[in-house]
């Protein structure tokens, strides 16, 4: 098997990929350690890609019981360097550790005769690895960030004000923001996936804005669509889903914010009685942490007294999370802080009504009203409310159905981020990569 992936007789153009941190695989264990939307990202671009014409390596770090090389797809494959020992490393702490991963990626280049056309790095530990690669090989190097490290700093010390200490040994801020500073100058382009993340590169960190593009994050409209009503009451009865069931998915983690939503949704429950919060929380093998998150929510809604309207599940396999988000009456993304929310446009794309935090980029893609609402979870009038409307109006609720899978399909699938990635290299015109605020959503028809 492993001399198949050797295989170097292609004559394709080939693409490296470079996402270091968490368990980056063909099948990855999504919900595990730093393992989540990203690297969802990284392998549904990288396949698109390929169906592009490319050969595309996706390396990452080696470490456990990890082999070498796995195979994708034809043209995928992921490659692993090894650094800093077996044991799993947190993303925050890889930094140290990658020069030794950068030396044993060059070695493997040069020993296969690895020619690419230029660099896609995912997060800032692999934009420094990437970066590096880059500068040896003298190839361009694109950098997504995913998330900036000075608006999620600014955001936990406004809404934790006196934890800063306990932030900074847990999330390496100072070292992070410095290095991303020093990345954001060093790569030849900065590709944002949200309008806010745009003007906080060009704000915060001081990037010019013709080293910035945006292009925003995508999903597999081979997998999340809309079904018939006939077959939506098919998969309720087969999930348990009944009432009216608010959804959430997610990984455990405190900045995705379940207790504020548990706190808005109490509001829900006493004016709807047929609601029900169904948290779908967690991965395969939950932490201690997250296990201590899990513990406090349970807690949280006894103390609301909605221990008979809030359902938990953990980890749903990726195959069944489409049929969770079509079963859904409303989806909720109720983050403290989120950069994009691919959850969101997800059930969006499924055909699920969709509520979606304003500490974030995506609301600014969104019409009120027509693609989603958004509120405010850290006000849970605001955002308990807000689900109410959706819950209370089945206009509302069959319009945001019906716009907000329309909007999915028209801006986030990954053969048009695929294409816009290409036609940055090639310095192609793409009318995506300028859109303004008004441009993100089509022309208002009173027949819709």
């Amino acid at each position: 098997m492993e001399k198949d992936l050797l295989n170097t007789g292609s004559s394709l153009p080939r693409i490296a990929m470079v996402s270091t941190h968490g368990y980056v695989a063909a099948n990855p264990p999504l919900g595990a350690a730093d393992t989540g939307g990203q690297v969802v990202y990284v392998l549904e671009l990288s396949k698109k890609l390929a169906q592009l014409g490319y050969e595309v390596d996706i390396w990452t770090r080696r470490f456990e019981d990890q082999p070498e090389m796995d195979s994708v797809s034809d043209q995928v494959r992921v490659i692993r360097a090894r650094c800093g020992g077996r044991d799993f490393i947190p993303k925050e702490y890889l930094l140290e550790k990658l020069p030794e991963w950068g030396e044993n990626a060059l070695r493997f280049i040069k020993k296969n005769q690895l020619k690419y056309e230029f660099i896609n790095s995912h997060y800032w530990d692999a934009g420094i690895a990437g970066q590096h690669l880059s500068d040896v090989l003298d190839v361009p190097h694109l950098h997504t960030p995913h998330s900036l490290g000075a608006w999620k700093k600014k955001k936990m010390e406004s809404d934790f004000p006196g934890d800063e200490a306990k932030f900074e040994k847990q999330y390496n801020f100072t070292k992070r923001i410095l290095y991303e500073r020093l990345l954001y100058a060093d790569c030849d382009t900065v590709v944002a996936t949200t309008p806010q993340q745009l003007d906080l590169l060009q704000q915060e960190y001081e990037v010019p804005e013709e080293k910035c593009r945006m292009i925003p994050p995508g999903y597999d409209d081979n997998r999340f669509f809309p079904v018939s009503e006939a077959s939506r009451k098919a998969i309720r009865q087969r999930l348990g889903f009944s009432g009216k069931v608010v959804l959430a998915i997610g990984r455990l983690a405190r900045n995705k914010g379940y207790d504020l939503l548990m706190n808005a949704f109490q509001i829900v429950a006493q004016r709807e009685p047929e609601a029900i919060l169904w948290l779908a929380v967690g991965g395969t093998d939950s932490s201690e942490h997250e296990q201590k998150l899990l513990a406090e929510l349970k807690e949280q809604a006894v103390q609301l007294k909605l221990e008979s309207r809030v359902r938990f599940e953990g980890f749903i396999p990726d195959e069944a999370m489409a049929d969770y988000y079509r079963a859904a009456d409303l989806f909720v993304l109720s983050s403290r802080y989120e950069p994009f929310g691919m959850t969101a446009i997800e059930a969006m794309a499924s055909g699920a009504p969709t509520v979606v935090t304003v500490h974030g980029g995506l609301y600014r893609a969104l019409t009120f009203g027509r693609h989603a609402l958004y509120a405010d979870p850290f006000d849970k009038e605001d955002l308990g409310i807000t689900m109410y409307k959706v819950l209370r109006h089945p206009r509302l609720s069959a319009r945001l159905a019906r716009m907000g899978a329309h909007k999915a399909r028209s801006l986030f699938t990954w053969t048009g981020v695929a294409q816009q990635l290409v036609a940055v290299v090639e310095q192609r015109e793409s009318a995506s990569l300028t859109l303004t605020d008004n441009e993100w959503d089509e022309p208002w028809n009173d027949a819709d």
